[in-house]
């Protein structure tokens, strides 16, 4: 193995439930185990998109999901060993979760002051895996030697009220000692920015300053571990309990777990922050976060109608049909509409009501005849 990258670890969080793909994703069977893009799961995808041990050892690759997914992981991804899958007890959002895994590689790990992580969403889409790749092995050479936060910021294509945006300071760059070797450019860091309304989204793209937040973070653990004691004292004290605990047990874990605040890393770290560095994306990244998503993958037919399964129809196009090679669907003078098939289940919406799957997800599971089909 490469000693350059024995220190190097990687945390894919995956224990949402990604209800916007509903009834395409279910309870027992969430978005990140999906074939929603490709032959492969998101999952596998994340995965696989690291390359062999080509930045981090595959010992070093930690899962982090809900206890119910694990044993399904684990049986999927044959190249983790099975105790890097790991099952929260709760969901507890990202800050609780990428705290966890800090308690966890600090446990393992003889070196802990040069140990650098690097954070992914498990329901993105890339396909460019060799420039994902050098992107990280910058991002990574740059916590290491620097002791900075990084993160990838995003062009954006279009003022999206749906991602949290970056503002970037291109003028000022902090100096750092590895920036001879970096193949991508980067920016200072000023403020992480919660998703905007249209107008505030439309000014961003025009002042060319702003990036999309990628929700991918690469720091060296002591750096996070400081974070965690200086903006969120509750969780470095649930490191300090695992870590220093000789005896503790996935039980107990639980236990410790059930009592943490539910909390994101943007809101509980970045958002907190003076100083960090924006690594400009150089590979197509696309955040998979509703049916409409589905159109910047799939290529459409002749209508424009985006279409996974059997389907033929008439005077209809602007759609997304989601089917299955068994189950014919056919429309007949329809337009911008989404039409999702399953066995037990059938999602008829507008495009522009797509975010709003969440919504109904919510209200059907507030109705005991119909939490069944969740």
């Amino acid at each position: 193995m490469n000693k350059s990258i024995v220190n190097n670890y990687a945390v894919i969080m995956a224990g949402g439930r990604g209800e916007r793909f509903w009834p395409q994703s279910r309870i027992s069977h969430p978005k990140q185990l999906l074939k929603l893009v490709g032959d492969c799961t998101l999952l596998e995808q994340t995965v696989n998109r690291l390359g062999k041990e080509i930045l981090i050892p595959s010992e070093n690759i930690l899962i982090l999901t809900n206890k119910n997914y694990v044993s399904t992981m684990q049986s999927l991804l044959k190249n983790i060993p099975n105790e890097n899958i790991i099952g929260e007890i709760a969901n507890k959002d990202t800050a609780p979760c990428i705290a966890l895994a800090t308690a966890i590689i600090k446990k393992r790990t003889k070196n802990f002051d040069d140990a650098v992580m690097v954070v992914l969403p498990a329901d993105q889409v890339t396909n460019d895996h060799k420039s994902l790749q050098e992107s990280l092995k910058d991002a990574i050479e740059i916590t290491r030697n620097n002791k900075q936060m990084v993160t990838i910021g995003v062009k954006p294509t279009f003022p999206s009220t749906g991602y949290g945006y970056i503002n970037c300071d291109h003028n000022n760059k902090l100096r750092l000692k590895s920036e001879i070797n970096l193949k991508n450019d980067y920016a200072q860091g000023v403020k992480f920015i919660e998703k905007p309304n249209l107008k505030t989204a439309e000014e961003y793209i025009k002042s060319k300053n702003y990036r999309w937040n990628s929700g991918i973070f690469i720091w060296s653990l002591p750096t996070i571990e400081g974070k965690f004691a200086q903006f969120t004292p509750q969780l470095k004290l649930f490191i300090d309990l695992i870590v220093n605990d000789k005896n503790c047990t996935l039980n107990m874990i639980d236990d410790y777990y059930q009592e943490l605040n539910k909390i994101s890393i943007d809101y509980a770290i970045m958002e907190n922050i003076d100083q960090f560095i924006v690594l400009e994306c150089s590979f197509d990244w696309d955040d998979v976060g509703s049916w409409t998503s589905l159109e910047n993958q799939l290529t459409p037919d002749a209508d424009n109608n985006y279409v996974i399964g059997c389907n033929e129809s008439l005077n209809s196009n602007n759609n997304i049909i989601i089917s299955n090679d068994n189950h014919l669907v056919s429309a007949i003078g329809i337009k911008d509409t989404v039409i999702v098939h399953t066995n037990d289940a059938t999602l008829v919406c507008s495009k522009d009501s797509a975010q709003m799957v969440k919504d109904l997800v919510q209200k059907l599971s507030n109705n005991d005849k119909m939490k069944k089909f969740l």
